[in-house]
C-alpha cells in the first residue's frame, strides 16, 4: 500500500522542524495539499523555489512508489493560487497589448509550471499564438505572445 501524499508532506515538514497543518483537496487530475505554518515564508522560498522543490521531492516519491499515483500540488497559505491569479492577469494583459499594437510581447523567463499556467489561460484565444524560447544559462524559458496568423 502506497503512502499517502499529506502522509509524505507530513513527515518531510516534520523533519525538517516545521510544524504545520495540511488541507487536502482531490481533483480529477491529482491532489492540492495547503499547508498552514507560522514559517510560511521560509517554506515558500524567493520566488516560491523551495515550495516548487518541496513539490518535486514529494511527486518524486510517489512515482517512486507507484507510477500512477496522482500528481500533487502544494500551496501554502494560498501562495500558490495567489501568484497564479497574478500570472494569469499578467498574461491577458500582454495579450490584449498583443491585440492592440500587433507586435509580439515578451514575459519575463518563467518556470515550467509558470509557462503551462500562461499557455492554459490563452490557449482559448483565437488571436494570440505562445511560443516558449530558451533563456541560455538556466532552466527557464521566456513566454512570447504573438497575434495568431490566420
Amino acid at each position: 500500500m502506497p503512502t499517502q501524499p499529506k502522509e509524505i508532506v507530513e513527515k518531510i515538514l516534520t523533519s525538517l522542524g516545521f510544524p504545520a497543518t495540511l488541507d487536502e483537496q482531490k481533483y480529477d487530475d491529482g491532489v492540492m495539499l495547503d499547508v498552514k505554518t507560522e514559517e510560511s515564508g521560509r517554506l515558500i522560498g524567493r520566488q516560491g523555489q523551495t515550495l516548487a522543490d518541496l513539490q518535486y521531492i514529494v511527486n518524486r516519491i510517489l512515482f517512486q512508489q507507484d507510477q500512477s499515483a496522482p500528481k500533487v500540488m502544494l500551496d501554502v497559505g494560498g501562495y500558490r493560487s495567489q501568484a497564479r491569479a497574478a500570472l494569469v492577469k499578467k498574461a491577458k494583459d500582454a495579450a490584449e497589448k498583443v491585440k492592440r499594437w500587433g507586435d509580439a510581447v515578451e514575459l519575463e523567463p518563467l518556470s515550467a509550471f509558470d509557462r503551462r499556467i500562461v499557455h492554459q489561460a490563452l490557449k482559448d484565444d483565437p488571436d494570440i499564438d505562445t511560443h516558449s524560447v530558451e533563456v541560455e544559462g538556466t532552466e527557464k524559458k521566456v513566454l512570447i505572445l504573438r497575434p495568431k496568423q490566420h
